[in-house]
Order: C-alpha cells, then sequence, then structure tokens
C-alpha cells in the first residue's frame, strides 16, 4: 500500500506501507505527520487537509488527530462520499499513470 499527497503546488513525499495493514494508529504516525509537514512547507498556515472515507481516516482518534492538528480540516461529517470533484486521484488521475506504467516489467514483491 502507498500513500501520496497532491496538490496545486507539488506532490507529497510518498509513504510506502511493506508490512502489514495500515489502521489509524499508522496512519497517523507514518501519513498524518507526512501530511502536516508538506502542507505547511507548502502553504504556511493557511490551507485545508481532506480525505476520503477509509476507515483508518474515519476512526475517531485519526478525526481527532487531524482537528487538532492541521490549520483547517474537513472532517468526515461533512466530507461528501464518492465526489470526483474533491476526489480527482479516484477518478482520473489513476486512470493516467495506469497507461503510463509498463505493466509486463511489474512484478510482485515476495514476502
Amino acid at each position: 500500500m502507498v500513500w501520496l499527497g497532491v496538490c496545486s503546488k507539488g506532490v507529497s513525499p510518498l509513504a510506502i506501507f511493506e508490512n502489514g495493514t495500515v489502521d489509524h494508529d499508522r496512519y497517523i504516525k507514518e501519513v498524518l505527520r507526512v501530511a502536516l509537514k508538506f502542507g505547511n512547507d507548502m502553504f504556511g498556515s493557511d490551507w485545508t487537509f481532506q480525505q476520503d472515507g477509509a476507515k483508518p481516516h474515519v476512526h475517531a482518534k485519526s478525526q481527532e488527530w487531524c482537528a487538532s492538528h492541521f490549520p483547517s480540516f474537513i472532517d468526515k461529517d461533512h466530507w461528501p462520499p464518492n465526489s470526483p470533484d474533491l476526489n480527482p486521484l479516484d477518478y482520473c488521475i489513476w486512470n493516467e499513470f495506469a497507461q503510463l506504467v509498463k505493466w509486463d516489467a511489474v512484478t510482485s514483491k515476495k514476502n
């Protein structure tokens, strides 16, 4: 699994999860801290963090962390589900990436 932040000014560092699943603890430690630093470096204190409805994102502890650390945050109760306007990676960019991948060179990593 991977996580990547994208905004009008650039792309965040890539977070790669090689072992296990991503629960709210890993999400806070390995993603949200990266997202906060990236956002602050790019925009200072004038930006809003948004995420989709994945389980680690909507967990109460993740929501609390976001609300107390990000300058502005759209919580799970105010986020429109399945919005192509607000989730461009889900509806456009992943398709563009998939078309550029040399699929015959892709291999699975052995555990």
